[in-house]
């Protein structure tokens, strides 16, 4: 039977509705995004032991031959229990399985399996509950490497490993998009290589290759996307704004300008007074002053006679820019609104008359807000500027969706990630570039110490004094809760070129469990957790709570590095720090030290201990390096640019909306980023359209597409 990749999952067999609900659950509706949907990890069951040999804690991989029958009795009611011995040259083990009679036949005595599970010690012989099993002939080797895919309630490993068999055996879903002479060039593996290696390497090699194709396809396919995102941006049409006096807004600020910011808005004021649409990005350090840079354009923009509006990625965070700029605008007789997901249904009626009032007297003239900006019904009169903030938190196609209610709008977007210049242009090529490398004056330096283990009890006494002396405190955790170390998968991040990278990081500190503990340690403090698993209204609620002082420690996972500010925060604590990227940590380290107060950051590791190593670097950095830029430079040399992806649990620039790196964020090979943006800046000039290139076409909208529009 031939399938096609836009077949959908319920075309397999035994897909029936639960099945096709369960996998929605994960993105996947159709066969191409089951192929598209890669391992997060192997079980190496290549690596098999003795008996004798085998570690306690971990699964492992054993070959033992049957030595009983296999015999069935019932327990509990319903419940079956069927047990046999099987042995190898060291000892004997006894298998156990529950309710599964059906195996009694499979087990023939003498013959040979290879197990996987947990090998444990009972008296002089081992024991295995329920493990996984393989027939094994010596002559018929067995694959080292199995997949473990991701989940959802309703599907086993069994049969997601089972459909995707399938789909890799129908040869027609093979179709390369990328040119031949740029493969070869590349000295890339075929695309039906990669996938068939991704799912079911024969070895690490393979393995390696696969990963290395794919990760070149997402650069490559994203880096095409966005030559036609700014080939079909740069028409013209748009509002002259060049009313650019902004005397009464420098006149409001009780500091002068940086001549970073100055440059900044000159450059803004620049492209706004051209009928081509502005698209600039803005990055720059937390506290350098980007929005003062918004506020210059928006005003430009109002004083031009069109309107403006500012999108955020969170409620609170929207919020805070409206309490910011909305007094600042009402002294020059601007209108400002906000609009969140919690304005009542009648104020927001109200805001969308006012936005598109005929009359200008009666015009809303800047509006700010979350994503509820994107939903139908809000339309402009006289749409002039859309600026966004943490320009991640959107993508390429959100981004276009605010742009098409607004036509020919100017676009601004910020990010509070310094970024290398080689990185900004490559994944930001549809906008152009303005680096804010400048802090304004007063702001205080975060004093940094790497401290270990051994430092456990006075940093508790120090989250003790900070919040007793009116401070407050964040502590950020690597992981949301504890798990069992995963010592048995080798997880695709770790694969090198030839093997995996051996990670010989502690384990990681869990946000719930550490909370749990330390209020249990310090009673009378207030303390709380917020984590990306959370809804969204939850985290909206605790970090409103910390914001108005009513937690005094906030132990979170990375979900506070973008985040509102709150200037009597001055400790920040960062554990297991060596699993942070600089850029990470740097962001982190920017979250205190925003008011008056002396503030500390505190890396924990006992990474420092060897000190020739790649941690030990990162965190000597952090301790002597305050400048951002300089330190995602560093970054990028150290860790590639999948760190900027998506560091541990970070969004730092990942595009979204649209937009979704599946493997890219692993790379760790700048050489590979830049070779595919080279290539397809190449190729948009010889083909521009991509019109002798159908497939490359279709594979760049499929990355694009966001409810069925596309970015041409």
């Amino acid at each position: 039977m031939s399938f096609s990749l836009t077949d959908k999952i319920g075309t397999l067999y035994g897909v029936g509705p639960a099945k096709i609900a369960a996998y929605g659950k994960l993105g996947i509706h159709t066969l191409g995004d089951l192929l598209y949907h890669f391992p997060r990890a192997y079980e190496n069951r290549g690596d098999v032991h003795l008996l004798a040999d085998a570690p306690e804690d971990a699964r492992t991989a054993v070959v033992l031959t049957v030595g009983t029958e296999p015999k069935s009795a019932r327990i509990r009611g319903r419940m079956s229990l069927l047990k046999f011995r099987a042995f190898d040259e060291s000892g004997v083990c006894e298998i156990t399985f529950f309710n599964q009679d059906y195996l009694k036949n499979r087990f023939v005595l003498g013959s040979t399996f290879r197990f996987w599970g947990k090998v444990q010690k009972k008296r002089k012989n081992y024991v295995m509950t329920s493990p996984e099993s393989e027939p094994y002939r010596e002559d018929t080797p067995l694959p080292d490497l199995l997949p473990v895919y991701r989940l959802s309630v309703g599907l086993t490993p069994k049969l997601v490993s089972g459909n995707v068999d399938t789909v890799l055996n129908t040869t027609s879903l093979m179709e390369d998009p990328l040119p031949d002479e740029i493969r070869i060039g590349q000295r890339l593996a075929t695309l039906g290589f990669a996938l068939r290696n991704i799912h079911n390497p024969t070895d690490y090699v393979s393995l390696a290759k696969a990963k290395r194709r794919l990760i070149f396809d997402e650069f490559f396919i994203f880096a095409l996307g966005l030559s036609l995102s700014r080939k079909n941006a740069k028409r013209s049409g748009a509002p002259v704004c060049d009313q650019n006096d902004l005397s009464h807004l420098y006149s409001a600020f009780p500091y002068e300008l940086t001549g970073a910011q100055q440059r900044v808005i000159g450059e803004i004021a620049a492209d706004m007074a051209k009928d081509v649409p502005m698209s600039r990005i803005v990055v720059g350090d937390v506290g350098c002053g980007k929005t003062i840079c918004a506020a210059a354009a928006m005003l430009i923009a109002v004083q031009s006679g069109r309107q403006a509006a500012l999108m955020a990625p969170t409620e609170i965070l929207a919020r805070q820019h409206y309490e910011d700029l909305a007094p600042l605008f009402a002294q020059m007789g601007i209108k400002t609104a906000l609009l969140i997901g919690a304005t009542t249904a009648a104020e927001k009626r109200k805001i969308r008359a006012a936005l598109t009032a005929a009359d200008p007297k009666e015009r809303l003239d800047v509006v700010i807000g979350t994503q509820a900006l994107l939903s139908e019904g809000v339309d402009f009169a006289a749409p002039g500027l859309i600026v966004t903030d943490e320009q991640h938190r959107f993508g390429v196609r959100q981004r276009a969706i605010l742009s098409e209610k607004n036509e020919h709008a100017h676009m601004l977007v910020m990010s509070a990630t310094p970024i290398p210049r080689s990185l900004a242009l490559a994944f930001f090529g549809d906008l152009d570039l303005s680096r804010i490398d400048e802090m304004p004056r007063g702001r205080q330096r975060v004093d940094t110490f790497v401290v270990d283990e051994s430092y456990r009890e006075r940093l508790t006494g120090f989250i003790e004094k900070t919040c007793a002396d009116g401070g407050q405190v964040y502590i950020v955790c690597p992981a949301v809760e504890e798990r069992d170390a995963e010592k048995d998968e080798v997880m695709l991040s770790e694969i090198g070129e030839y093997a995996p990278i051996q990670d010989q990081n502690p384990p990681m500190k869990a946000a719930v469990q550490y909370a749990e503990e330390l209020a249990q340690k310090l009673p009378h403090l207030s303390v709380s957790f917020v984590h990306g698993a959370m809804k969204s209204k939850d985290k909206e609620h605790v970090m409103q709570e910390f914001a108005a002082g009513n937690v005094q420690v906030l132990v979170s996972t990375t979900v506070i590095e973008v985040g509102v500010n709150v200037p009597n925060a001055s400790l920040m604590i960062v554990e297991n720090a060596e699993r942070f990227g600089l850029s990470q940590l740097h962001q982190l380290r920017g979250r205190v030290g925003r008011g008056n107060r002396k503030s500390y950051c505190i890396l924990v590791s006992d990474a420092m201990s060897n000190t020739e190593s790649t941690a030990a670097g990162r965190l000597s950095t952090m301790r002597t390096t305050y400048d951002g830029f300089a330190i995602a430079e560093r970054d990028l040399a150290l860790r590639g640019p999948g760190d900027f992806l998506s560091g541990t649990g970070s969004d730092t620039i990942r595009q979204s909306g649209g937009v979704k790196f599946r493997l890219a964020a692993l790379c760790d090979d700048t050489g590979l980023m830049q070779a595919a943006f080279s290539e397809a800046r190449a190729l948009s000039e010889k083909d521009p359209d991509l019109a002798a290139h159908p497939a490359l076409r279709q594979t760049v909208n499929k990355m694009f597409t966001l409810d069925g529009d596309t970015i041409s």
